[in-house]
């Protein structure tokens, strides 16, 4: 039954990588299996889009991202974890809060502060955002880091560490598993995002990412289905590949992360 199930969930797969080599009227019928394979789809898509432009924006945006959420995300759980202060379960709850908030509320607000900013169509609104920290990854982090026995902070402060110290010293290296979960989560993330580029870039196209390219093969009223899926797939391509080589540390990192609390 598992190997069923699996098997159901590769037949969209499946369907992208068989369109992507199928000629224009094919991907219109209902044809399963090509005949020819048309390899020259992809490249094609080179010819119709710079993909190389859209792959540096869209890594661009993902690397930078991923890198802001962690640098702001480590600190806040370390205070929301390790140490004892007025409010701090408050403010937990708070950060918690902030995840039951549908995107969908704070698209008017976000939008009208970037305006103001001059913002729009630049990168910025895509990347300064995730230096101010990540719900999800926070959450994630503190409970990773209420694992960490106490013993060892109190080692690092009879030795005269600073709690900046002990974060950076102590905690950090253990929570590499958690860390590194925490990156591809939001790597993937960004990597996949439409709708904030849709939002804030579509009036500049030199600044498109991979997921906005795709609509360059799609007219009023016409879609390049095999050409779309094999852009599609050569998006895929790179995440796919980092996923496998980083599966180990990602499952590792969830596990360890635990519910404690």
């Amino acid at each position: 039954m598992l190997i069923v199930s699996s098997l159901m969930f590769l037949l969209p797969m499946v369907f992208v990588v068989t369109t992507a080599v199928m000629t224009d009227r094919q991907s219109l019928t209902r044809q399963i299996w090509p005949n020819p394979f048309v390899w020259s789809n992809f490249l094609d898509v080179f010819e119709r889009i710079e993909l190389w432009r859209y792959t540096l924006n869209t890594m661009a945006i993902a690397t930078l991202s991923t890198v802001g959420v962690v640098l702001s995300s480590v600190p806040v759980a370390y205070a929301l974890s390790r140490m004892n202060w007025r409010g701090r379960q408050a403010t937990f709850i708070l950060v918690l809060a902030t995840l039951m908030l549908p995107f969908q509320v704070t698209i008017v607000p976000l939008y009208v502060i970037f305006v103001r900013l001059d913002w729009i169509n630049t990168l910025l609104p895509l990347i300064v955002p995730a230096f101010f920290g990540d719900a999800f990854s926070i959450f994630l982090l503190r409970q990773f880091f209420l694992t960490v026995p106490e013993e060892l902070s109190d080692a690092a402060r009879v030795d005269g560490a600073s709690e900046w110290q002990i974060m950076t010293r102590v905690i950090v290296p253990l929570a590499k598993p958690a860390i590194a979960a925490v990156a591809l989560f939001n790597f993937l993330y960004n990597w996949n995002d439409f709708f904030g580029p849709l939002l804030y870039l579509i009036g500049n196209n030199r600044l498109w990412t991979l997921g906005l390219a795709l609509s360059e093969f799609r007219t009023m009223h016409h879609v390049e289905w095999n050409l779309t899926m094999a852009a599609s797939l050569m998006f895929m391509g790179p995440v796919i590949v980092l996923f496998f080589l980083a599966q180990r540390v990602f499952v590792e990192g969830v596990t360890l992360t635990g519910v404690k609390g």
